[in-house]
């Protein structure tokens, strides 16, 4: 009886120690894992995050068909990229209209921003794949994508909209427009993680 007594206590201590030790473990592992598993989502690191050179959007398609994973991944990246751009031609629109003094404010700025939206539906046509990567696991097909839009690309053809119309062009100052939509990418780049 002392020797079942004594090896029943050997067993609680060792077995204390063991679910200590697992339990020290398991709390880390808990502590660390709070929030779930973290994933790494193929072409969205930094270097796929707009700067102050380049508009970038990324976007991510699954089906068990493989074009319709790509269709979906473009038109993700593309939806993410129009809004990065949009997003920033219509801060830049509202400090230059605030910063000029125009005839009809209003009108200018309805102008400007239809003649910009058409500038980004075109560019849209003319984005470049920068990252591209497709996986396949339990027959889906998961596609990840970054596209991009040279800054300088955008900024000519929106110089270009506005040299072909005369009322846009009386009350355009290219310098100025220039330096706040330099101004706002710059703060892009800033903003990166």
């Amino acid at each position: 009886m002392k020797l079942t007594k004594n090896l029943f206590l050997a067993l609680a201590v060792a077995g204390a120690f063991t679910m200590a030790s697992c339990g020290g473990s398991k709390k880390a592992a808990t502590t660390d894992n709070s929030m779930g598993t973290e994933i790494n989502v193929p072409c969205s690191d930094v270097e796929f995050h707009s700067d102050a050179k380049f508009f970038r959007g990324t976007g991510m398609g699954t089906s068990q068909d493989l074009s319709t994973a790509k269709r979906k991944a473009s038109l993700d990246a593309n939806t993410n990229l129009a809004a990065s751009i949009n997003r920033t031609l219509k801060s830049v629109t509202d400090r230059y209209t605030n910063e000029r003094t125009f005839n009809d404010a209003s009108e200018f700025e309805e102008k400007f921003e239809q003649l910009t939206r058409d500038v980004v539906n075109q560019e849209l046509n003319n984005v470049s794949t920068v990252c591209s990567k497709t996986f396949n696991k339990d027959g889906k097909y998961n596609v990840y994508v970054a596209v991009e839009v040279a800054k300088d690309e955008l900024l000519n053809n929106i110089k270009d909209r506005i040299s072909k119309d005369q009322k846009l062009q009386l009350d355009y100052d290219k310098m100025k427009f220039e330096q706040i939509f330099n101004e706002e990418m710059d703060k892009i780049a800033n903003e990166r993680p």
